[in-house]
């Protein structure tokens, strides 16, 4: 075991120790007296002194101690009992600490790292001795302290584990804990007086994998799309990377691709995410995947036990898996035996007598009067207890299903035969009813036995390996069952590899993929469903009608309406029942294959398992799982053909070609005859098959492939080779491929047979186990994912681009902060519906949104116009603004322009966007209510407008303000710009304030505030002549005098300094007829307030001044967490 550092002065004093390996920092010692074959003198005495102390005293035979070159300090780190304990200590040093210390100068910093790793492993040695953290609460709160100390993030961040290791910067190890929250990876080391923390949100994750370095063997590499990190020195790395690539995948996909996801019931709340459920998750997964069951499936007990394997005459040890419709047994050594039970197929659960030669034994008998006799099961009781209550269920449900179906049999308005002998029938219902029963007739034969062809010039030996194969299949089934509950062994591998019988071919995939099942579950599900979907019209329903003609063509069944129609059913039946899905291409030609084989609503329950439990997430806008599997399929050709890997260094145009593979399964790429082939083997192991085969056919054209020149030709060299890959055993007639013909190819070029092609694929590639698929999924789905998610970053900054002035660069940096902050939401924020959705399917712009709150915290973080207490109130306004569909969210594109604005765009520009955040709907009733710092003064229209500059010269204001409002006036109708409201004085006492807030703790605050002062106050005088203007304007519009001498006498009243504002008159009349102002009320418009502010040239360099939006950017960047989590601990 670990210990912790002790110093020894004397590394062998009184020679007791022999040392027995050492190195240039750590010496393995033996006691004398241990393990000595000679019997010296010395070891005796030794072995003697031991033997006679107290057992408390003793000390351990094996040891480990740390020497730093040049000291004469030893220290302890490490005891053991046995030769193999102390091995195991000493080949991890070796392994992760030998290649590292060299890196320190100093003697003290080689024994503060050491000692400090040998402490950390001890805390994780004796934690990993408990089954799970729960067990130990006192460690884990203590470690929760110090997760919630060290980081200050909200309580609702939950802890699931952590764990000791070491962060690498550059050749530089830290050795600190690693954190793992539900939203973040956290690390946290202090060595040597120097502080580190790093946290990185799962969320940001683009690769996580293990790696070795020139240093150390194994790593863990967290990649970001920024920066990389290592961490290695784990006491359980396994354990680490599994926790680790759990938490992103769950956070990822319930971040980027809720949609699709569904999470299980037990993580539908992050908060409720532990340790423990983790593992169960990982082993439900396995459970799933393994046996190709519905994820709704539960997963409720795991127990060793063994099975009677009759074929075998001995009990064959396993494990058995029960859920709530399954028992499932899989053997120990891989591909001996497995089984699956459905429940509904269960007739009893009984224990049999306990007996020496039979320990525990418990029988499972089912219908066809066969039974399942389990041994050596723990805790049989409960177990036999848990499933009888199931049982009593699923059978109670079966005897609902059939009365129900009764039911409707007994209250059928007319026998079908009536509707021809029966001519006195008038009831129009009742006919009506009938007709609608009738309307969709299903197939009850599979489409190949109407048409079946076979070669003209058949040859007996092929009709005879047919035979062959149909006797070997019934020896076969005698043996190990027929029905669902068959043993599954290597004997029916070979035998499915062989090549399943025509006459088998739609019976053994329904018992494969247990498709069976789900057919006996759900009588009269498919027809009912035929008859809700068939005449709606939808998307899903135009892309059917458009593939219809495009589904095997070339065979005779789906070359007239029978198989056409048959085939619109089934599709149409799908997408109804799936919306998610709704309809996919290449989902017709896999129905039209499984209508060929199988009855109508047979293929539709085949089809349900391929594309819910078979291949998961293949069938939607995103192809997500093909996706995934094309990111695997790339890592297996690294891994088992290096030298092909070698020759492309960009593997992505083989995966490209192999895409079609894996969608269609080969059908759309193999000759029809030999395509089927694969398909059987699909049923059987699933994508491990299409994997091995894929494997095998990039083999097969390993050097043509190495001597490629291009891409182009690669994909030509595999569509040849796929293209003559026959199959001369089949009876069916010889279907030319459409996809793949080379009609102008003189040359000849060999054929292969399909059936050397799979047995190539299973002796070589046959290995591939499903828990290795399913780690590989895992891992590239983040891959996959994140991809997705920069080419929608793309795809959003190419739309909100050419509308605004920011660079590129700056917009997708504003881009990825906007992101985070929805994110950030996810994480701790309310839980609204809208904030929560992240939508693929929605338009770019739109795929992340932000409320009020989060809108407030990238203002404070970006926003040039920074008004110190009243910025909140501004960010609000802008949020008003902004939210022109009232949905109480903006997007991306609204928030970039809002701010390309603030920094970007012309004075003017700026001026409209201030002006319309302080009148409606910007600005509410109820909003400015607080006490106004304009209330001096400095608003008096007594003050003088004449201010006198420099040189002395007085500037004559009237004059400069006439001609901007006629320039504004021609600007305004050549732009034809929608007029902006008027302001009234409440509205313009808001906006003066908000300019006084953006001039505080300005340089030139005096200036600024001198010169707002001054346009204040012309302002003021602006709206007082204005408001003089409407009240003479309608006194004279009610008198009968003369319009023009009403005027004048208006005019007349006017002071002479005011005469500049005459020009206002006609603007002011023209606001009063569009609006609902009362009369006398004081306005300005936004032409008269951008006039004023246009006067001084201190406020026009204010607002035309650049401002560094990467710097605000980078700011953002480190204090946008604290932004957002400093209220949530308040509150």
């Amino acid at each position: 075991m670990w210990l912790k550092p002790e110093e020894v002065l004397l590394k062998n004093a009184l020679k007791l120790w022999v040392t027995e390996k050492s190195n240039s920092y750590f010496v393995l010692q033996r006691r004398r007296g241990h393990g000595d074959c000679g019997g010296k003198i010395s070891g005796l005495l030794v072995g003697a002194l031991d033997a006679v102390l107290d057992s408390n005293a003793r000390v351990a035979p094996f040891r480990i101690l740390l020497q730093v070159p040049g000291s004469q300090v030893y220290w302890a780190i490490a005891s053991g009992a046995a030769v193999e304990e102390i091995n195991q200590h000493w080949d991890w040093l070796t392994q992760n600490l030998l290649h590292t210390l060299p890196v320190f100068d100093n003697k003290e910093d080689i024994t503060s790292f050491v000692s400090g790793k040998i402490k950390g492993l001890i805390a994780e040695e004796s934690r990993s001795k408990l089954a799970e953290q729960e067990e130990d609460p006192e460690k884990f709160r203590d470690a929760l302290v110090k997760f919630e100390t060290r980081f200050s993030l909200p309580s609702s961040e939950k802890l699931v584990t952590y764990y000791s290791c070491c962060c690498w910067k550059g050749r530089v190890p830290r050795q600190g804990w690693l954190y793992l929250s539900i939203n973040h990876l956290s690390f946290y080391s202090f060595l040597l007086g120097k502080e580190v923390k790093l946290v990185i949100p799962w969320a940001d994750v683009t690769k996580l994998e293990r790696s070795s370095t020139s240093f150390i063997t194994d790593t863990i590499r967290v990649t970001t799309r920024s920066k990389e990190r290592h961490f290695s020195m784990f006491l359980s790395i396994d354990e680490a990377f599994r926790i680790m690539e759990q938490l992103a995948d769950i956070t990822i996909r319930r971040l980027l691709d809720n949609e699709v996801f569904e999470l299980d019931q037990s993580l539908q709340e992050p908060a409720h995410i532990t340790k423990r459920v983790l593992e169960e998750r990982a082993q439900k997964e396995y459970f799933r995947a393994l046996f190709r069951l519905p994820w709704q499936e539960r997963l409720l007990e795991v127990v060793k036990c063994s099975l009677w394997t009759p074929f075998s005459r001995c009990h064959t040890a396993g494990t058995v898996y029960t859920s709530d419709s399954y028992v499932c047994f899989v053997s120990k050594e891989e591909g001996c035996c497995t089984l699956v039970i459905p429940l509904r197929e269960v007739i009893s659960i009984e224990k049999m007598e306990n007996t020496s030669l039979l320990p525990n034994p418990v029988i499972i008998s089912i219908r066809s009067k066969k039974a399942f006799q389990f041994i050596e099961i723990e805790n049989r009781d409960s177990l036999v207890e848990s499933m009888s209550q199931r049982l009593e269920s699923v059978q109670r449900k079966q005897q609902t299903c059939r009365k129900k179906t009764r039911s409707k049999e007994l209250i059928s308005p007319l026998p079908y035969y009536s509707l021809y002998y029966d001519d006195l029938c008038t009831d129009s219902e009742t006919i009506e009813a009938t007709e609608k029963l009738n309307r969709h007739s299903l197939n009850e034969e599979a489409l190949m036995s109407t048409f079946h062809q076979t070669e003209p010039e058949t040859s007996d030996s092929k009709v005879t390996m047919e035979q062959v194969k149909e006797c070997l299949w019934q020896d076969h089934f005698s043996e190990y069952g027929r029905s669902s509950c068959m043993f599954r062994t290597e004997k029916i591998r070979k035998l499915v590899a062989m090549g399943i019988p025509e006459s088998l071919r739609g019976e053994l995939w329904l018992t494969f993929s247990d498709a069976i099942t789900d057919l006996a579950s759900h009588p009269d599900y498919y027809a009912n469903l035929v008859d809700e979907s068939m005449g709606k019209c939808c998307m899903a329903t135009e892309e059917i009608e458009r593939d219809l003609h495009r589904s095997l063509p070339e065979h005779p069944a789906f070359q007239n309406e029978t198989g056409i129609a048959a085939l619109r059913r089934v599709l149409t039946a799908y997408a109804y029942r799936n919306p998610k899905i709704g309809y996919c291409q290449s989902m017709n030609i896999l129905a039209s294959v499984l209508l060929l084989y199988a009855k109508e609503e047979e293929a539709f329950w085949l089809l349900v398992a391929v594309c819910e439990k078979m291949l998961p997430d293949y069938f939607n806008r995103r192809v997500i799982g093909a996706q995934v599997d094309q990111s695997v399929f790339e890592e297996l050709i690294k891994e088992r053909l290096p030298e092909l890997s070698e020759h492309f260094t960009n593997l992505s145009a083989l995966s490209s070609i192999s895409l079609s593979w894996f969608l269609t399964l080969f059908l759309s790429i193999m000759p029809f005859e030999s395509a089927i082939r694969v398909v059987d083997c699909f049923f059987f192991e699933g994508i491990k098959a299409i994997f091995q085969l894929g494997l095998a056919v990039i083999d097969a054209n390993a050097v043509d492939l190495c001597n490629s020149k291009d891409d182009g030709q690669a994909m030509m060299i595999l569509t040849r080779f796929l293209d003559h890959v026959k199959n001369q055993e089949s009876p069916l007639h010889c279907i030319t491929s459409q996809h793949a013909c080379f009609e102008d190819d003189k040359e000849s070029f060999q054929e292969t047979e399909i059936a050397d092609l799979i047995r190539d694929s299973y002796e070589k590639f046959g290995d591939m186990t499903v828990e290795q698929i399913e780690r590989l999924r895992c891992r590239h789905r983040i891959h996959v994912l994140q991809t997705h998610e920069d080419t929608a970053k793309e795809n959003t900054l190419r739309v909100v681009a050419p509308d605004i002035l920011l660079t590129l660069e700056e917009l997708g940096e504003v881009y990825d902060l906007f992101k985070r902050e929805h994110f950030i939401n996810c994480y701790w924020g309310e839980k609204v519906p809208a904030l929560q959705y992240h939508g693929p399917s929605l338009q770019y712009v739109d795929q992340y949104r932000i409320d009020q709150h989060q809108f407030r915290s990238l203002y404070n973080l970006l926003s040039p116009w920074m008004c110190g207490v009243h910025t909140d109130t501004v960010a609000h306004r802008a949020f008003r603004l902004l939210d022109e569909n009232m949905d109480s969210l903006i997007n991306f594109k609204e928030f970039a322009v809002c701010l390309d604005t603030m920094y970007c765009e012309e004075l003017n520009e700026k001026i409209r966007l201030l002006y319309r955040l302080h009148i409606p709907p910007a600005l509410t009733e109820n909003d400015g209510e607080e006490q106004s710092p304009l209330k001096t003064p400095l608003l008096s229209t007594t003050r003088p407008l004449c201010v006198a500059p420099s040189n002395g010269e007085a500037n004559d204001y009237q004059e400069q303000l006439r001609q901007m409002l006629k320039d504004l006036a021609k600007d305004k109708e050549k732009n034809n710009e929608k007029e902006l409201p008027t302001m009234n004085q409440r509205e313009f006492i808001q906006f003066c304030k908000t300019l006084y807030s953006m001039f505080h703790e300005d340089p030139n605050e005096n200036e600024l505030c001198q010169a707002i002062a001054t346009v204040t106050t012309l302002l003021l005088q602006i709206g007082e002549v204005g408001q003089r203007i409407r009240s003479l304007g309608s006194t004279s519009e009610e008198s009968s005098g003369n319009d023009d001498g009403g005027d004048a006498a208006a005019c007349s009243r006017v002071p002479e300094e005011d005469s500049v504002f005459m020009d206002t008159r006609d603007t002011a009349r023209k606001n009063s007829q569009t609006s609902t102002l009362s009369e006398g009320e004081w306005t300005v418009t936004f032409e008269q307030i951008l006039a004023s502010l246009l006067t001084e040239q201190s406020l026009v360099n204010f607002f035309e001044k650049p401002v560094d939006l990467k710097t605000r950017i980078e700011s953002a960047k480190l204090n946008q967490y604290d932004q957002r989590i400093t209220p949530l601990l308040i509150e």
